[in-house]
């Protein structure tokens, strides 16, 4: 089956549960226009004080086009993002095991959104060990002939996919927080996360 699907900042862990199925033909959003306070950049890690959004600054220069989206320089955002993230999942079972793949996603040099996101997926998948192929939408079409997931992915609302609990860093303090960034599955579960994603299924 074909499936469309939008192309996110370290994506949620639902996400992978649609793009690594092996049934599914996959084929990224690439004609879009640019959605605000979505995934498309921004990912939710679980931080000492609970959820924690991490934000890619975007430049505002009147470009909508997802693919033609840059990313402001203006702060320093990259070694941010890569602090908060060492300082929520430092003391996790396979950080310090994943600690130098993930450092690449933050110092790759880019100006374009899209081009940041799938290198970071990249390196996601190497460590998740696993290859996918995928292809790019060639035009935008409202209503595609593939299965649509572009808006199925939502910062604000809880998720469409039933996940079982696992043990999170801060999860004595404030419980269990489910599917955030696929950074959150590999730092608790390790060589698990792969097993974990095949068998989330939609609600």
């Amino acid at each position: 089956m074909q499936v469309l699907l939008p192309i996110f900042y370290l994506p949620p862990i639902s996400w992978f549960s649609i793009f690594l199925n092996p049934d599914h033909e996959v084929i990224f959003e690439k004609f879009e226009n640019f959605p605000k306070q979505t995934f498309r950049n921004r990912t939710n890690v679980y931080g000492a004080n609970g959820k924690l959004s991490l934000i890619i600054p975007i430049n505002h220069d009147g470009t909508r086009l997802i693919s033609e989206i840059n990313v402001s320089h203006r702060e320093k955002w990259q070694q941010i993002h890569w602090k908060s993230i060492k300082t929520a999942y430092q003391s996790s079972p396979f950080f310090e095991f994943y600690e130098d793949q993930l450092e690449k996603i933050f110092t790759f040099k880019t100006n374009s959104l899209m081009e940041f996101n799938l290198h970071a997926l990249k390196i996601i998948q190497k460590i998740l060990k696993v290859e996918k192929d995928f292809t790019f939408t060639e035009e935008y079409f409202k209503e595609p002939e593939q299965q649509n997931y572009r808006d199925q992915f939502s910062p604000k609302l809880q998720t469409n996919f039933d996940m079982e609990e696992y043990y999170q860093t801060f999860s004595d303090k404030y419980g269990f927080l489910e599917d955030l960034s696929i950074i959150d599955l590999l730092c608790n579960k390790g060589p698990e996360s792969l097993t974990y994603i095949n068998n989330i299924k939609s609600k």
